[in-house]
């Protein structure tokens, strides 16, 4: 493979695409901050125990200072079906728009934080900020997940979580796109031993029946 020499860049991709939520009523009494979206690239996992994220936001951001100020804010994944909104929330200001309004969003109260979380998205992490780094042209705010939601539609009868059903986007290099359900394999298969693998395929394979015959169920009953 031959490759060509590129100046240093934020190449790293696919990121997620995540509407970030903030503001809300306060606590103790407080006045609180009028609730705002972000759209937010520069996120990931950084802890597992406890578990913890960041955002990475720019100073001049409306969020930022809603953000500093109330030290909570909540991770909202996206989907196909949220994708418009997710570019709208990324290039217009929470300072000009009440952006659950305009995108005709939920705001539904979360179960720890203040600020509430985005109904229409398949899960929710709702943060508490435990450090700022300023790097440059973002502050990293470092947070602990203090609670997460996720749409009951994604949750087998085994109370296993299924992210595949949910549509998810990611952002890579200025393009959103789907991530489709094509599994390459699962954490640990290059691994595996046989007996575990011919069981693996034989459940991957039980699966993929049982949701053909879903769909002809319901094909039939919509008949």
């Amino acid at each position: 493979m031959s490759k060509t020499r590129l100046n240093p860049g934020t190449l790293m991709a696919p990121v997620p695409a995540v509407m970030v939520s903030c503001g809300g009523h306060g606590r103790k009494g407080e006045a609180g901050e009028k609730p705002n979206i972000i759209t937010i690239a520069w996120t990931g996992i950084i802890n597992s125990d406890p578990p913890m994220t960041y955002i990475s936001v720019r100073k001049e951001r409306y969020s930022h200072e809603i953000i500093s100020k109330t030290g909570e804010f909540v991770i909202n994944l996206t989907t196909e079906g949220l994708a418009f909104a997710t570019d709208w929330c990324g290039v217009k200001s929470g300072r000009d728009f009440d952006k659950f309004k305009e995108q005709n969003l939920t705001p539904a109260d979360s179960e720890v934080v203040s600020c509430p979380q985005i109904a229409e998205s398949p899960i929710s992490l709702e943060c508490r900020v435990t450090d700022v780094v300023e790097l440059g042209s973002h502050d990293m705010f470092m947070a602990e997940i203090v609670s997460v939601s996720a749409d009951e539609k994604l949750i087998d009868e085994k109370g296993a979580i299924h992210l595949e059903r949910a549509g998810l986007v990611a952002y890579n290099h200025g393009h959103y796109y789907s991530i489709k359900k094509q599994e390459i394999g699962r954490f640990g298969y290059s691994v595996m031993k046989p007996k575990t693998r011919k069981r693996y395929e034989a459940e991957k394979k039980a699966a993929s029946r049982n949701k053909s015959r879903a769909k002809a169920a319901m094909k039939n009953r919509s008949r």
